[in-house]
């Protein structure tokens, strides 16, 4: 996967409420689905005399200004960072071929891919604090897309997203009952979320993570993923 297969495959499979092209820039309506659905994007041909239309436009979503700073962003960036932006949550992209992580399933019982997300699942994401927002960014993806239900002790120990765009899968909203970490259920839900996907079609297997979470990037680099792209944001 090329970095650019990386944000189309963001775009996909965690998609904004809505899309508007206001010039260069594109705008997502996020409706509290996070950064990656509220991120102004800018096409070529931007100019800095652009920028405050692009801030109008989120302001008038109500929205603070935010843009996501890709490969090739760099001059956005540095204006930007001129008008007093701050770098937020840099994020390290990681794919593998779907096979290296499906090549070794995990017990039957350990993970459990389904759609619509059942109440348990939505339970451990709302503890973790990914709320009915979040869900709804997961209902709108239109190709295939499941939900896992880890399983650590007989415990429902986690939950995860999973969405496709052609080839790439992609996976979201990974998290693990704190008591029952450092117990394998990621990389249970992980490895099941791989083999769902082949079953349906993917070739690769990815995911996005802010760079900062050392554990959760030992973790995707011991099971062979690899890093394929960066991004961060800037707010104002």
């Amino acid at each position: 996967m090329t970095p650019e297969d990386i944000y189309a495959t963001v775009e996909a499979t965690w998609p904004a409420a809505r899309l508007e092209r206001s010039g260069p820039w594109t705008i997502r309506e996020g409706r509290g689905g996070g950064k990656r659905v509220s991120a102004a994007t800018a096409a070529e041909g931007w100019t800095e005399a652009d920028l405050p239309a692009a801030e109008a436009a989120m302001e008038a979503l109500g929205q603070e200004p935010l843009f996501m700073i890709r490969a090739g962003d760099e001059p956005l960036d540095a204006a930007l960072a001129a008008r007093g932006y701050r770098i937020v949550d840099p994020v390290t992209a990681y794919a593998c071929p779907v096979g290296r992580l499906s090549a070794e399933p995990p017990a039957q019982m350990a993970a459990f891919p389904h759609w619509p997300p059942l109440g348990i699942v939505r339970d451990l994401w709302t503890e973790s604090g990914i709320g009915p927002e979040r869900v709804a960014v997961m209902e709108r993806v239109a190709g295939p897309k499941c939900c896992l239900l880890g399983r650590q002790n007989d415990r429902p120990s986690g939950a995860a997203f999973v969405g496709l765009a052609g080839p790439f899968a992609m996976l979201h909203a990974l998290e693990v009952t704190p008591a029952l970490r450092r117990l394998g259920s990621a990389q249970a839900m992980i490895r099941r979320g791989a083999c769902w996907a082949e079953a349906a079609g993917a070739h690769w297997f990815s995911l996005v993570v802010t760079t900062a979470n050392a554990p959760a990037r030992a973790l995707y680099e011991a099971l062979g993923m690899e890093e394929v792209g960066h991004y961060h944001y800037r707010l104002k």
